[in-house]
């Protein structure tokens, strides 16, 4: 029995989502067609691929050599449809990509609406997650990030700098004891991560800042931002969000500023690639000329 070409590109979903109801939305497909699927192919092959646990669908040996294979297998099926003489110059298909959730929802929405405007047939998936992805799994097709990765088969692009300040809303500097020197922070409700769920160093901002008590925190820097707007503290923030709110004022600017970078991480297979290098590029562009248009004021 021969192993079907289909079911390997069942084999990479339910390998990237771990689980058949993920890999089923993703190919739009009921779960039960993708088990099927699987063990056809695991059938064919005469090895089990896939160890079934409570957390999911996980690959055995035999799957992860499998994988190493399929994954080349669609590259250059990919690279090969790229190469024909039709094909169009419009990126098109399907574009996962993952960022942090301050990224993921104050630039990527834009940038990326104007990229699928440009070109119609192309869909763009936003994930945002505060956490480090993997692209090994294919979590997504690349990532934005901050801080560059030192292992694994990558490539690594330093996009831009950004900027970040304490920030309040003004209703709550008017109800508090005024702020000249960081020695009166310590009388004010700071806002930040959980300690404990900082996935990056680059992150521990307010560490960095000298500021140990964190009265309300959160993993998410939407949610942050929602309560420094809504008065209910100070937290560092983006500069580049500070337009989407006028009632924000930065504290002590002068004496309290950091600056961070953005990378866009990518399989290092990927370069081959024309569809993926003209995203790259495109999204790159667009993430560096909207930090530097709301870093000006919007």
């Amino acid at each position: 029995m021969q192993p079907h070409w289909d079911d390997l590109k069942v084999f990479l979903a339910v390998a990237r989502a771990e689980s058949l109801s993920a890999a089923g939305r993703m190919l739009k497909v009921d779960p039960a067609t993708v088990g099927r699927r699987i063990a056809r192919l695991e059938q064919a092959l005469k090895a089990p691929l896939f160890a079934k646990s409570p957390q999911g669908y996980a690959l055995t040996n035999e799957g992860q050599r499998l994988m190493t294979h399929a994954a080349r297998a669609e590259q250059e099926m990919m690279l090969a449809f790229e190469e024909m003489p039709g094909h169009s110059r419009q990126l098109s298909g399907q574009i996962r990509v993952g960022a942090p959730d301050g990224c993921a929802n104050f630039l990527l929405p834009q940038v990326c609406a104007e990229i699928v405007e440009r070109n119609p047939d192309l869909e763009v998936q936003i994930i945002a997650l505060p956490r480090v992805f993997n692209l090994s799994k294919r979590e997504a097709d690349m990532a934005v990030a901050v801080s560059a990765p030192t292992a694994g088969r990558l490539s690594v692009q330093k996009l831009t700098d950004y900027k970040l300040h304490l920030v309040a809303a003004r209703k709550y500097l008017r109800a508090s004891a005024p702020i000249k020197t960081v020695e009166d922070l310590r009388h004010h409700r700071m806002i930040g991560y959980i300690p404990d769920m900082i996935f990056d160093k680059e992150l521990d901002y307010l560490d960095e800042a000298g500021i140990e008590k964190v009265h309300l925190a959160s993993n998410s820097v939407s949610v942050q931002f929602n309560w420094i707007r809504q008065g209910a503290g100070l937290g560092f923030v983006h500069d580049f969000t500070m337009p989407f709110d006028h009632r924000l004022v930065k504290v002590l600017a002068n004496e309290v500023s950091l600056t961070r970078s953005f990378y866009l991480i990518r399989h290092a297979d990927d370069r081959r690639l024309e569809r993926m290098n003209r995203f790259a590029e495109e999204l790159g562009e667009g993430i560096r000329r909207e930090v530097a248009k709301l870093e000006a004021g919007g």
